[in-house]
């Protein structure tokens, strides 16, 4: 007799929030939905379970939706979640978490009523101030190093100390300590540790060891 596939785990919910499940977050772009069970399992063994599959390619739905059910010990969120319907979608498929490079009050509603995690993303002082209004205060910022950086971030931290940040965009395993070390940052995200020549060359060990590289010196 066949057995059914397992199922994946059930979302965190909706006030555990993305910035408490990891002090680093691989970013990661698959064009083949069949590397995507193999690349997570080389983040879980180097350390980084929590991972975020950007919603940038065709096969990124169905590599959500591998990884959610055939990699137990990961935790499989969407970036790049720009619209109502993909935060359906990626839900569907089984993200656990949801980042967006931006933020309107439509896509935060959707957001809001997923039950899952989630990061709007803020570049500005007016967006952080706006989405304080509506009760956020955990956001993801971005591009990071373009909108100025932990210079930028360390002086939000005096006005606007309540609001806490994941600085996604440019960031390194050089640079990410800096970061880190800000009051108001509680996790980053990166592809440092996914390179593109790598997952081409379906060369999950050295993915393993990049992630394990991170984690031992991020503290994952």
């Amino acid at each position: 007799m066949t057995s059914s596939p397992a199922s994946p785990p059930p979302a965190a919910p909706s006030d555990t929030s993305v910035l408490d499940l990891a002090p680093v977050v691989p970013v990661v772009v698959l064009h083949d939905a069949a590397d995507a069970v193999p690349l997570a399992r080389a983040l879980v063994a180097g350390g980084l379970p929590a991972i975020e599959v950007t919603l940038r390619t065709a096969a990124a739905l169905e590599s959500i939706r591998a990884i959610a059910a055939e990699v137990p010990g990961a935790v499989v969120g969407a970036g790049t979640v720009i619209s109502p319907q993909r935060v359906r979608d990626t839900v569907d498929a089984g993200a656990r978490f949801l980042v967006s490079p931006g933020w309107t009050d439509a896509l935060l509603e959707a957001m809001r009523e997923s039950g899952v995690p989630f990061l709007p993303g803020v570049s500005t002082t007016s967006e952080v101030v706006a989405l304080l209004e509506r009760g956020v205060s955990d956001m993801k910022f971005f591009p990071a190093e373009a909108a100025g950086g932990t210079a930028y971030l360390k002086a939000l931290s005096a006005p606007l100390p309540q609001a806490r940040f994941c600085p996604t965009g440019g960031i390194s395993l050089a640079s990410a300590p800096s970061y880190l070390a800000l009051p108001n940052v509680a996790c980053v995200g990166g592809s440092w540790m996914v390179p593109g020549d790598a997952i081409a060359a379906k060369d999950w060990d050295r993915v393993a060891r990049l992630a394990a590289e991170a984690a031992a010196a991020l503290g994952a």
